[in-house]
């Protein structure tokens, strides 16, 4: 693996070697050899990832602003991906080092590009909820497990330890940030449709008024025009109703202290 030419049968090879004998991988991988190699793995395992995601939004989504951003994504993934690895190298050489390694940073590095493997697995799996964080957090740390014995040479006791309580802190940020999200977009759901829905009635009142003024006297008009309004309120979503019967109460408040405030001076 010292040859830094782009090899695409040899990143097939590495990668099916990671999936299927890791353990044999960690124990051979060349330690020294530049930075060109890990970082090529790694951009081909962005790139399927990314291209993945685009396949994906076709089904998933279907529009085309949807579309866009998957086609992006052949260019942001791998991107995001390269710098990821750098930082997330220096964080793992630091707690290697902490752990008693003697390896460098290049060490380190190849310790992570080459875990890359599971992206191409990623999109697989992210559509299922939580169980997607799971696994990919899951298979990622169990590499690093892997890595930090056969490659970094610490003892079980000590890599089991630290890796796995990496290995939680990781996961329960993963999935808070994931439950947050989907509470986010179900809550952006909701309000979507219940202003869909008020538009919708609005419309139609606003069209049934249009009609029925025609031959109305004004009482009549401005009785219709009242019922508008009426229902309009009505079909607001509850969230807005209560920010605009806050800001009626902060007002009237504001209102009662400049009347008192006039009333004590003009005393």
């Amino acid at each position: 693996m010292s040859d830094s030419n782009f090899n695409l049968g040899k990143v097939i090879e590495d990668a099916k070697q990671v999936v299927t004998q890791p353990v044999a991988f960690y124990k051979s991988m060349p330690q020294t050899g530049g930075f060109a190699e890990p970082c090529i793995f790694l951009v081909v395992m962005a790139l399927i990832m990314g291209a993945m995601a685009t396949l994906f939004s076709f089904f998933g989504m279907g529009k085309m602003g949807a579309v866009a951003i998957g086609f992006s994504s052949i260019i942001i993934i791998p991107v995001m991906a390269l710098i990821g690895s750098f930082v997330g190298a220096l964080i793992m050489f630091v707690v290697w080092k902490l752990m008693g390694s003697e390896k460098d940073y290049e060490t380190a590095y190849r310790c992570i590009a080459y875990a890359s493997v599971i992206y191409p697995i990623m999109p697989l799996v992210a559509w299922m909820p939580y169980l997607g964080t799971l696994v990919g957090v899951g298979w990622g740390m169990y590499l690093m497990y892997l890595a930090t014995l056969e490659v970094h040479q610490i003892k079980q006791q000590t890599a089991q330890t630290v890796i796995g309580v990496l290995a939680a802190v990781i996961i329960f940020i993963q999935l808070s940030g994931e439950y947050a999200a989907r509470n986010i977009q179900a809550t952006i759901e909701e309000s979507t449709k219940e202003w869909q829905q008020g538009a919708e009635e609005m419309g139609k009142a606003f069209e049934n008024i249009s009609k029925s003024t025609e031959d109305m006297t004004p009482e009549e008009a401005g009785k219709a025009l009242g019922e508008f309004f009426k229902g309009l309120s009505e079909a607001m979503p509850e969230d807005v109703k209560k920010q605009i019967e806050s800001a009626k109460g902060g007002n009237a408040a504001s209102a009662s202290s400049s009347d008192k405030a006039v009333d004590a001076a003009s005393e």
